[in-house]
């Protein structure tokens, strides 16, 4: 429970489908837009989600993650950063904090099912469970849940997966709950209220003396200006480079090693194939060299033709049928056929 619309009406609708259920918040990264007055030893979502537990009348519970999420999520966004790649920390928070937890609380609670308000599906073909999109194209979520394993999918229930965020407004609203039905959307990282740059500089204060200027390099190698230092920048970045060449200028390549950026044309930035890591194939035969599938490669992209091919371990390499932009080293690749997930990896 977020203490947000989404979570709050997933609660509703467990109760109105007969099941028992127990509320857990995660109190994850605490920053002064969540408190409402300074004197708050707690977030408002944490009140908020309380709240709407007492008034339905089942219990409550707050996880302290804050020492984990640290750890395994921002430890990862600032690393990956630092590395020259662009990191999604939704997809990490998803896989190693959130369903890893929340089934150890349910353990110790003697709940069968953990449900949360993502806009998603799981469904079950001859033992094997799958994600597939949420109903509302909008807001469909299953993007980040590529990495969840058959021991978490099996025991994951998604209640909002078959309605559009409108009509879970309007369950709130009929419910009696104006005040949820109303609230605004949540941010996409939960711990940045603004510009990841200057994130980077609260957990590095010292990152501009540690990696100062860097040269800008033209396609062919050459030094054509000068950059505030590789991690402010990511693969496709056009504004803010700061550079004139009579024509605009995308990153193609990041250096973290020499401290170097590549720029060029939109033309140089289209690439024909990429491989992925840490793959997950719930399946792996179901993927055929000769199938076009749809590839999403960032959250708000648009699915794109492809053919995938699983090389060894957790390894694929994605073939576009058309070559496409920004291809963004870090970012996680989800492979669809039609509605369904069939996995995902990591750019790399």
């Amino acid at each position: 429970m977020s203490g947000g619309t989404d979570s709050s009406v997933a609660c509703m609708l467990l109760r109105e489908q007969g099941y028992d259920i127990q509320g857990v918040t995660m109190r994850m990264w605490d920053t002064p837009a969540k408190f409402s007055r300074p004197e708050q030893e707690e977030p408002d979502y944490i009140l908020e989600a309380r709240r709407l537990a007492a008034e339905l009348n089942f219990p409550h519970h707050v996880m302290d993650m804050r020492q984990v999420f640290r750890q395994c999520v921002i430890g990862d966004f600032v690393s990956e950063y630092l590395s020259g790649r662009t990191p999604n920390p939704c997809v990490q928070c998803n896989i190693h904090v959130k369903t890893k937890y929340l089934l150890q609380k349910a353990n110790e609670l003697g709940c069968e099912y953990v449900a949360t308000g993502h806009y998603a599906n799981v469904v079950e073909e001859n033992g094997v469970f799958f994600i597939e999109k949420g109903l509302d194209v909008k807001k469909d979520q299953s993007y980040f849940l590529w990495g969840l394993s058959q021991d978490v999918l099996r025991r994951m229930i998604f209640p909002l997966g078959n309605y559009t965020k409108r009509e879970i407004r309007a369950k709130a609203y009929a419910a009696g709950f104006r005040h949820i039905a109303e609230k605004t959307e949540s941010q996409d990282i939960c711990f940045i209220d603004d510009d990841y740059r200057d994130f980077l500089k609260m957990q590095l204060p010292d990152m501009d003396q540690r990696i100062g200027q860097g040269n800008f390099l033209d396609v062919s190698g050459n030094v054509v200006g000068k950059h505030n230092g590789f991690p402010y920048y990511t693969i496709g970045q056009r504004k803010g480079l700061g550079i004139a060449m009579g024509e605009p200028m995308y990153v193609l390549k990041i250096n973290a090693e020499t401290n170097e950026i590549t720029i060029g044309s939109k033309e140089n930035l289209q690439i024909a194939e990429m491989q992925l890591r840490n793959c997950n194939f719930p399946r792996p035969e179901l993927l055929s060299a000769n199938e076009v599938l749809l590839v999403r490669i960032r959250y708000k992209s648009h699915a794109i033709p492809a053919y995938v091919e699983k090389i060894d371990g957790n390894r694929a390499v994605v073939k576009f049928v058309s070559p496409v932009d920004a291809i963004t080293p870090g970012q996680s690749a989800v492979i669809y056929r039609n509605e369904r997930l069939l996995g995902g990896g990591i750019i790399c």
